[in-house]
């Protein structure tokens, strides 16, 4: 018979093994998986016998393509607030992973996208597989890169980063190890072999990342690399039309296309992304940049272009979006700055980072 809950907890060992259970849906996030998820991490920290977590995801198409996109637009279309205490939730799960104090690995064997990033790519140990597409795919819908997105982006090498936030594009395992969204390739045929071995005791003095590395292998060859010559060039404009105009110029036909990728998106979403990895990079915590991602969430649920972005790409799939506005040049710097302002009366910040977000200190780039 078929296990129907949505997040199965199996104790191995010393190691509680979460399987995120929703295949058809490509273990798409709930609201009660992550309630779930947390109670569990919550148990784990405290739980003496338990030294390790594993995450995967049930079924072989994917750890998790995201949150419930269609639950969310619906609530959108009512002018319900559900959705925003989904992403209270799920913003304050992410932060728990990043901090989690034991072991924590997660496999990200094939389709992982904007939720299913929040959930594994702040783990201690990231395993990707020559199946693995890794992507934050948000300005596709009118949304902006959340759950620390922003900040795992802003880390990345050179204008990586950017590039990934706008386009939206997907990448394989070398790129996603490459870009700091992962550590470690394991073929996906050793993945049984692999979760078998981490809930077995470990001899003296070996880790769990040094159980994992025995599995790791060199992964198929990604594409960034040798495109980082004209990504970091075109990537550096002060402004989405800025990188644009870098794009087109550039001579390099991956740059043109990638051009005509961007004026698919929503142009506000563009702007706001933009804006939002460059604050995300001077910010110096994750907690301040899930408190900065929760306001601009807030933000772009209210804006109509997510329900048009989600009907047009998910439900009826005509894949042409009435974006409002319809250009870059329509789009007004107050209103991109709307996005990262205070939350009004009668709204709740998330209120993770000890401080008020200030984007003029940190270091730049986080780990």
């Amino acid at each position: 018979m078929n296990d129907d809950r949505p997040v199965l907890l199996e104790t191995r060992g010393t190691c509680m093994h979460l399987t995120l259970n929703r295949p058809r849906a490509l273990n798409a996030l709930s609201h009660t998986m992550v309630r779930l998820l947390d109670e569990a991490l919550a148990r784990a920290e405290q739980d003496e016998a338990i030294h390790s977590v594993l995450l995967s995801g049930a079924g072989d198409r994917g750890l998790c393509a995201g949150g419930d996109i269609r639950a969310l637009h619906d609530d959108a279309r009512a002018s319900g607030r559900a959705s925003l205490e989904f992403w209270r939730d799920e913003y304050r799960l992410n932060a728990r992973i990043a901090r989690f104090p034991k072991p924590y690995v997660a496999l990200m064997d094939g389709i992982v996208m904007g939720g299913g990033v929040g959930v594994s790519a702040h783990a201690g140990i990231r395993v990707v597989t020559e199946r693995s597409r890794v992507a934050m795919p948000e300005t596709a819908i009118g949304f902006v890169p959340d759950v620390g997105g922003t900040r795992l982006l802003a880390a990345a090498p050179g204008e990586l980063g950017p590039h990934l936030a706008l386009t939206g594009r997907s990448v394989g395992a070398a790129d996603a190890i490459l870009c700091g969204l992962a550590d470690h390739h394991v073929p996906a045929h050793l993945l049984p072999a692999l979760t078998a071995a981490l809930g077995e005791p470990a001899g003296p003095g070996v880790s769990l990342a040094d159980i994992v590395q025995r599995f790791a292998t060199q992964p198929p060859a990604g594409d960034l690399a040798a495109q980082r010559d004209w990504i970091d060039a075109c990537y550096a404009g002060d402004t989405v039309e800025d990188i644009i105009r870098k794009l087109r110029e550039s001579g390099v036909p991956a740059a043109d296309t990638a051009a005509d990728e961007l004026l698919t998106k929503s142009p506000l979403a563009l702007k706001v992304t933009l804006a939002a990895v460059r604050r995300a990079a001077r910010l110096d915590s994750l907690e301040a940049v899930l408190d900065q991602e929760f306001r601009v969430s807030s933000r772009a649920f209210e804006h109509p272009d997510f329900v048009e972005g989600v009907r047009a790409r998910i439900i009826d799939k005509d894949n042409a979006p009435q974006w409002k506005p319809g250009s870059l040049a329509e789009v007004d710097d107050q209103e991109v700055a709307r996005f990262f302002a205070p939350l009004g009366p009668g709204e709740q910040e998330l209120g993770l980072a000890p401080e008020p977000a200030d984007t003029s200190v940190g270091e730049g780039r986080a780990g």
